[in-house]
């Protein structure tokens, strides 16, 4: 069953805060919080398909423990220009601009 998006409506007409709730595509639109009884809308949110170039798989390739257990040497700056090595063996400890 999928999952779905709502917003509480108050009673002003302002937007309140947002939850997620399973039920079926039979099942009509909620108009009202199942445990609360307030007003609330559905949110229409964008299918999201898995594929090779999702947000969270680039995240996990570009993960310190996956740059190092695949070899590779990551540097971050850490101010006026300097940078640190941060994840793996190779290259020197720091990098300096003229250095």
């Amino acid at each position: 069953m999928p999952l779905y998006t709502y917003q509480i409506v108050h009673d002003d007409g302002t937007d309140g805060p947002i939850f997620e709730i399973i039920h079926a595509m039979s099942d009509p639109p909620l108009a009202r919080h199942p445990d609360t009884g307030q007003r609330c809308k559905r949110i229409y949110q964008p299918i999201h398909i898995a594929g090779s170039h999702n947000e969270r798989q680039v995240k996990q390739l570009a993960s310190d423990k996956n740059l190092e257990r695949n070899g590779f040497t990551k540097y971050q700056k850490n101010g006026k220009g300097n940078y640190e090595r941060v994840v793996g063996t190779g290259g020197p400890e720091r990098l300096t601009p003229g250095g």
